[in-house]
């Protein structure tokens, strides 16, 4: 029997290395170092493993004093310490690496001469730092210099290893570890993956013209298979003591080779490096520049690239893996080849990693498999919103208070075929807020759209309400506070799968701000103001939102003004039309004409439009409803947006529009309408 103990065994290069040296020697018996929150993560893996039931947690910690083993420290007999704990992630930290890749290291090292053992260090290409030219296996410190604090803090672990008396190792040091070369698998994006979002827009090109690339430099990656069939055979093999072995390709690929390999699985043209080394370099080593640098740096977060990763992108050292390539020949281990694997890398990648994935549209259209949360979706503009997105193949969660109307709307849908969840909601009660959203996701994994359509209304003019603080209260914490925070509650998982929708049904009175709407209105714009500023920070999670100036819509929001039924308004169904296109196409705003002549009114002639609003607000009383008991309407079933504006800019749409008809018809045949509508439609992120 042979004891084994590994360190970050549960991690890419570990979960690949455990079940072959089980294969290898089925005499072993392999203690893992684990946290304890991942003893359940080992006992899985193991589980799928022939021999599994050889592996034993270990709990502790790598960065713990005496790795967090306590009084009764390691098992007895053990043989071979293979150290693969570290913080692989260039973006991490300094002070994380050096507890995590120097401490640990140290810690390691004082356990394996405890108990006799032989370490078996994996290292890294890293420790060459800038070195430029040949580096061989028996080379160490050189005097180079390191680009990044994952680059030194590996060099000072392996000056560890190798300056301690009386211990007996092996060090692997091996190149940019990519995914699988047979499944593809990768556990992250890291390194070169950071660039294939790049290299697929590439791809759209035309396939038959090659593409001009800049000589970037040179990379050397491997696949994890070979990594741990490598580690595994001169672990389990007896080698001279204090070897240094490179599991590196022998000869390091460029840039544009890179992109060659992968260009088959994407589709595009084949790639030919004409910009010289040298200029490409220069461009990207932007040090003592310190506005191009940040220019750099920016462009780059832009793009999801780390800009620490571009200080390391080109390799001036060439490794030198003769010996270790000999070595595992007669081992019958052997690097495949860049171009055969490199497709299987680009299709795990889109698959399972690209940042971007979860926004490509389904084959339905850009609903198609779309989860929508809609508020106030048991009746109105919300209901009607639900069916027409569930027609359109998404999963749709409808949320309102009323459970018994929330209910009877969700099985009228499911019984249209709409695949519809229902889930009684207040969104005036933070509690009801987090618990419902913790629900959704526990239950559906995620949320692409989020609809804020609920919403409370009232029409009151203010010298009318200023014993009724509790008006503004109420709208406010429907409108506004209920929106926000289920936003906010959403808006984590949205960032973090890089995609997302909120749409947010406001109110054609934002943009005409018409009297005695004063609380209602308010409350919407603030909503819009919330948005608009969230949307700026969002850009580069792709999170996007959409306010929504809705007009009058017949919901029974606008039932108790009379005044309304003989207005011509839009239907449900027509503004749940609305919230689609929102939805799909994802413009900054929706507004109409009207609105646009409002906000134009507003800043061309603010006097006079005040004026000529005054005078129809001495024209038009509070509504009937304001006037008695429980004035506010709220929109549990589903907001009306609009519903609220106010009846004279309704009465004087209307007059004009009657009195514009001879000359709308002359402009419709001479053309002119036509290219208004067009020269409007040009605004960016206005839609009409």
């Amino acid at each position: 029997m042979t004891g084994y103990l590994i360190t970050g065994g549960t991690g890419f290069i570990g979960r690949h290395v455990l079940p072959r040296l089980l294969e290898a020697d089925a005499t072993a018996e392999v203690h893992v170092l684990v946290r304890e929150s991942s003893v359940s993560r080992l006992t899985r893996l193991a589980s799928g493993w022939p021999g599994g039931d050889r592996v034993h947690a270990l709990v502790g910690d790598l960065t713990a004093p005496g790795l967090g083993l306590g009084p009764s420290g390691a098992p007895m007999g053990i043989e071979h310490i293979l150290h693969l704990g570290a913080i692989y992630d260039m973006t991490a930290d300094a002070d994380s690496q050096q507890a995590a890749n120097v401490e640990g290291t140290s810690s390691v090292i004082d356990l394996a001469l405890g108990l006799g053992a032989v370490l078996h260090h994996v290292s890294s290409i890293a420790v060459a730092g800038d070195y430029h030219g040949s580096y061989s296996e028996d080379q160490f410190d050189l005097g180079q210099h390191f680009p990044s604090p994952y680059h030194r803090t590996k060099f000072l672990a392996e000056q560890l290893v190798r300056g301690a008396d009386g211990l007996h190792w092996q060090v692997y040091r091996p190149a940019v570890v990519v995914g699988d070369s047979r499944t593809g698998e990768m556990d992250k994006i890291d390194g070169p993956y950071y660039f294939f979002g790049l290299l697929r827009q590439l791809g759209r090109l035309p396939a038959a013209l090659p593409v001009l690339l800049p000589e970037m430099g040179d990379t050397n990656v491997v696949p994890v298979d070979f990594v741990a069939d490598a580690i595994v055979a001169l672990m389990t093999r007896p080698q001279p003591d204090r070897s240094v072995w490179h599991l590196t390709s022998p000869r390091p690929q460029s840039m544009t080779e890179l992109y060659n390999a992968l260009a088959p699985a994407i589709g595009g043209p084949r790639g030919i490096g004409v910009l010289p080394r040298e200029i490409a370099q220069a461009a990207m080593d932007l040090s003592g520049r310190a506005p191009l640098r940040t220019g750099r740096d920016l462009f780059a977060q832009q793009l999801g690239i780390p800009p620490v990763l571009l200080d390391a992108l080109h390799l001036r050292t060439r490794f030198d893996a003769d010996r270790t390539i000999d070595t595992l020949a007669g081992l019958s281990v052997a690097l495949p080849d860049l171009a055969d694997y490199a497709p299987a890398l680009y299709g795990y990648w889109e698959r399972e990693l690209d940042p971007d994935r979860h926004r490509r549209p389904g084959p339905g259209g850009p609903l198609d498999g779309r989860h929508v949360v809609i508020t106030g979706g048991s009746s109105g503009i919300g209901k009607e919103s639900a069916r027409l997105c569930a027609s359109k193949g998404a999963k749709v969660i409808i949320l309102a208070r009323n459970e018994l109307e929330l209910k009877a709307t969700e099985s009228e849908l499911r019984a249209e075929g709409g695949d519809v969840h229902a889930y009684a909601c207040d969104l005036t009660d933070p509690d009801s807020v987090s618990v419902v959203v913790k629900t959704i996701l526990t239950d559906h994994d995620h949320v692409d759209v989020l609809v804020n359509n609920a919403g409370r209304s009232i029409r009151r003019a203010t010298l009318n309400a200023t014993d009724r603080l509790h008006d503004y209260e109420r709208t406010m914490a429907v409108n506004y506070f209920g929106a926000v925070h289920i936003t906010l509650e959403l808006l984590p998982q949205m960032a973090e799968r890089k995609f997302g929708r909120v749409v947010n049904v406001s109110t054609i009175g934002v943009l005409a701000k018409g009297p005695r709407f004063g609380a209602y209105v308010a409350s919407k714009a603030a909503l819009d103001a919330f948005s608009d500023v969230t949307a700026s920070e969002t850009v580069s999670q792709h999170v996007t939102f959409t306010n929504i100036h809705m007009p009058l819509v017949r919901t029974r929001m606008i039932a108790a003004t009379d005044t309304y039924d003989r207005m011509n308004v839009l239907t449900p169904q027509k503004a749940a039309a609305i919230v689609v296109k929102a939805i799909a196409e994802h413009p900054r705003r929706i507004d109409t004409p009207l609105g646009s002549l409002a906000t134009v009114g507003h800043f061309l002639t603010p006097s006079l439009t005040a004026f000529i609003q005054h005078q129809m607000f001495l024209m038009f009383p509070d509504s009937a409803a304001a006037a008695s008991t429980g004035a506010t309407r709220s929109a549990d079933g589903g907001n009306d947006a609009g519903s609220d504006t106010f009846d004279i800019a309704l009465n004087v749409r209307d007059r004009v529009g009657r009195a514009a008809r001879p000359v709308g018809r002359i402009a419709e045949r001479s053309g002119v309408a036509g290219l208004a509508r067009d020269a409007v439609r040009l605004i960016p992120g206005i839609h009409w």
